[in-house]
């Protein structure tokens, strides 16, 4: 479903756990919200739905289940170390953290932008 509204609901559950770090901020993306931290992209509520993580691609490949969570892809290629989460991956706050916690600590091993 391109060109839907991201959920704001998902956007307010990753701001609650976000909120408090300086270095996580938002912006517009691809249709999404997405958190960065010193600038790099983490984690978005997507316009096409569900979550979209960013991990380092050895531990994102062996998250991959094919149904609940898949590649993410741009422009029909999947990009390696993102992910994209349905809903069923982190329905619960607990499978929400730890989606973030997991792409927020990647992001901070990256160099600031």
């Amino acid at each position: 479903m391109v060109g839907m509204p991201y959920d704001e609901g998902v956007a307010q559950r990753i701001r609650d756990l976000v909120q408090g770090d300086l270095d996580v901020t938002e912006k517009r993306m691809f249709g999404g919200l997405a958190f960065l931290v010193n600038g790099n992209m983490s984690v978005a509520a997507s316009g096409r739905g569900g979550l979209m993580v960013r991990l380092d691609p050895e531990d994102a490949d062996q998250l991959l289940d094919g149904s609940v969570v898949t590649p993410f892809e741009m422009r029909g290629s999947p990009m390696r170390g993102w992910l994209r989460v349905a809903e069923a991956g982190y329905g619960t706050d607990e499978q929400l953290r730890g989606w973030v916690e997991r792409s927020v600590d990647f992001a901070r091993s990256l160099p600031h932008k």
